[in-house]
C-alpha cells in the first residue's frame, strides 16, 4: 500500500497565505511548527508538512476505510527516517523537492512500485484527474504486459482508488496539483 501527495510549488505560492494569523495553528504541531520558523524556507516546509500529512492519510484510508479531516493529529516528524504518526499507525515517508515541486510518498514498507511523476499541458481539475487516471492505467499494463482495455480504474465508497485486473485488486495513490501529478502503484 502506498499513499502519495504532490504540490505544486509556484501554484502553491500564489494561492496560499499560510502566514495569515492561526492558520499554522490549524494543520500543525507546535514541534511542526517549529521546524517551519527554523527552516531556511519556511514555505518549502509548509508544503513537505503538508505533502507528508496528505500522503499518510492517503495510506491510512487504505487500511482504515473512512474520510476525515483532521491534519493536524498526523504528526511528522523529520530525520534520517522522516514519518509520520496517526494514533498508533505509523509509516515512513519519503520527501523529494525539485524547484517546481514536492513529492511525498508514504509506505508501510519497501516493496517496488510503480511511480511516475508528470506534468500537465491543460490547466483544468477533471483533464488532469483523468490524465493522472489514465497514466496509471498505462503505467499498470506495461508492466504486467496486458492491454489498457483490460484493465479498470476504480473508487471505493470511501474515494479510495484501486487498479482491477482481472480478479485481482492493486492498490494505487494518485495525486496531482497545479501543473503536475503523480501515479504510485502497488
Amino acid at each position: 500500500m502506498v499513499g502519495n501527495d504532490i504540490i505544486d510549488i509556484q501554484l502553491a505560492t500564489l494561492q496560499s497565505n499560510w502566514q495569515r494569523p492561526r492558520y499554522l495553528d490549524k494543520l500543525f504541531t507546535t514541534s511542526e511548527q517549529e521546524l517551519i520558523r527554523s527552516s531556511d524556507n519556511a514555505t518549502r516546509m509548509v508544503w513537505r508538512l503538508w505533502s507528508m500529512k496528505e500522503a499518510a492519510y492517503k495510506l491510512y484510508t487504505q487500511l482504515n476505510p473512512s474520510r476525515f479531516y483532521n491534519p493536524i493529529a498526523f504528526k511528522c516528524f523529520i530525520g534520517d527516517t522522516s514519518y509520520v504518526r496517526y494514533k498508533s499507525f505509523r509509516c515512513e515517508v519519503n520527501t523529494q523537492h525539485t524547484k517546481d515541486y514536492i513529492i511525498s510518498v508514504a509506505r508501510l514498507d519497501n516493496r517496488q512500485s510503480l511511480f511516475n511523476v508528470i506534468e500537465f499541458r491543460e490547466p483544468s481539475h477533471t483533464a488532469i484527474s483523468l490524465a493522472t487516471q489514465k497514466l496509471a492505467i498505462q503505467l499498470f499494463s506495461g508492466q504486467n504486459n496486458c492491454a489498457p482495455k483490460e484493465v479498470t480504474f476504480i473508487k471505493s465508497e470511501f474515494g479510495v482508488p484501486f487498479i482491477q485486473y482481472k480478479s485481482e485488486r492493486y492498490n494505487v495513490s494518485l495525486s496531482h496539483h497545479g501543473r503536475f501529478g503523480a501515479v504510485d502503484i502497488t
